[in-house]
């Protein structure tokens, strides 16, 4: 018996560069994101479970236009990255 794998999607940036959250853009021709590619290459490749690694400011709306999406096809979890949530003695940078 194989053990499940887990593909963990790093999720959480601010976009600042392209000008919002790409990782919620629709940029294929029924409004697929680079995400949506991205998980049906991982479940056809043998993915058991997608973990989206997320801000928490935002999570409501990635899973009503991101995680939703695979309801029934695989699972899906989220886990969260927050600036102000490090180990002591580190700090954000500027």
């Amino acid at each position: 018996m194989s053990q499940p794998i887990s593909l963990l999607v790093m999720a959480a940036g601010m976009g600042s560069r392209f000008g919002g959250l790409k990782q919620m853009e629709p940029i294929g021709p029924s409004g697929e994101t680079l995400l949506d590619y991205s998980i049906y290459d991982a479940i056809r490749g043998g993915f058991d479970r997608i973990v989206f690694l997320i801000r928490k400011d935002f999570e409501e709306e990635f899973k009503t236009r991101v995680g939703n999406r695979f309801d029934g096809r695989i699972e899906v979890a989220y886990a969260f990255q927050a600036l102000d949530d490090l180990p002591g003695g580190h700090r954000p940078p500027a």
